[in-house]
């Protein structure tokens, strides 16, 4: 049974990637040859698949970015050695930005996150912009080990993400605020 609390992120449900044993698209990006291994389902994404997810029967991808062009989250794909000291520097980076919502999910490699910033109705073009300013600001606290989405550099389909497995830690509302 898939127990992972999704309800935190709101996630893009009208369609689904399924990731395949082999290269399903080549895409040509920018002068970039991108090769596909994940195939889009035009299919809700129901329980029933993400319980097949959970068992790790199948990988399902989700879309960061809605056929009519809105993000809902900028998330940051951290693959690197310290989640821990990550996880601090980012919630610190967002609060002085005045995020107050935001969680991290662990993917299937151990160590590695993903940060959901939950910002809601935003177009895309702005997306992109909000994604680049965070993940610059975050950079000038540690190195970057981290990929940030949505990102213009890649193909649209691209902009996916591996369902969570797992909730790392989360960050609701602004109670922390009433200490400083």
């Amino acid at each position: 049974m898939y127990n992972v609390d999704i309800t935190l992120i709101k996630m893009i449900t009208k369609f689904y990637y399924i990731k395949r044993d082999k290269i399903v698209n080549k895409v040509n990006f920018k002068g970039k040859l991108f090769f596909d291994k994940f195939e889009r389902v035009d299919a809700a994404l129901t329980r029933q698949v993400m319980n097949e997810h959970d068992e790790r029967k199948i990988t399902v991808a989700h879309s960061l970015i809605s056929d009519r062009d809105i993000v809902e989250n900028i998330v940051f794909d951290y693959n690197g050695r310290d989640p821990e000291r990550f996880w601090h520097r980012a919630q610190l980076m967002l609060r002085e930005e005045g995020y107050i919502n935001f969680t991290a999910y662990k993917s299937k490699t151990e160590g590695h996150l993903h940060l959901y910033v939950h910002k809601g109705h935003t177009t895309l073009h702005e997306g992109y912009q909000l994604a680049k300013l965070l993940s610059a600001k975050l950079q000038q606290k540690m190195p970057r080990q981290w990929k940030v989405f949505p990102d213009p550099n890649i193909p649209r389909e691209f902009n996916i993400l591996v369902l969570p497995y797992e909730v790392y830690k989360k960050e609701r509302g602004s109670s922390w605020s009433k200490h400083m």
